[in-house]
């Protein structure tokens, strides 16, 4: 959990998959310099296990994702790299 307002936004966001496993972690620091990086929280990467995924391929199960988050991207959140699955399908 975070206190940063993007992460938050993000968060209530993804939370409406009612995902069995939500995690969101900030990379921004891992990009400090690059272009598209503020300087503030802007590059995430999220893991979510959630049963809306069962029959869907892993592209369409990314495009739900997105779609959710189109407005955020590409300010306030320049990057938002994902892991997706459905609870059947495993661990990750």
């Amino acid at each position: 959990m975070s206190s940063n307002p993007h992460y938050a936004l993000l968060q209530a966001r993804l939370e409406t998959l009612n995902a069995q496993e939500l995690l969101i972690e900030d990379e921004s620091h891992l990009h400090a310099g690059h272009a598209g990086n503020s300087g503030g929280a802007s590059h995430f990467r999220a893991t979510i296990v959630a049963n809306c995924f069962e029959t869907l391929p892993m592209i369409a199960q990314h495009r739900l994702v997105y779609d959710l988050v189109r407005d955020l991207i590409p300010f306030p959140i320049h990057a938002l790299a994902l892991k997706t699955r459905a609870p059947s399908k495993g661990t990750s």
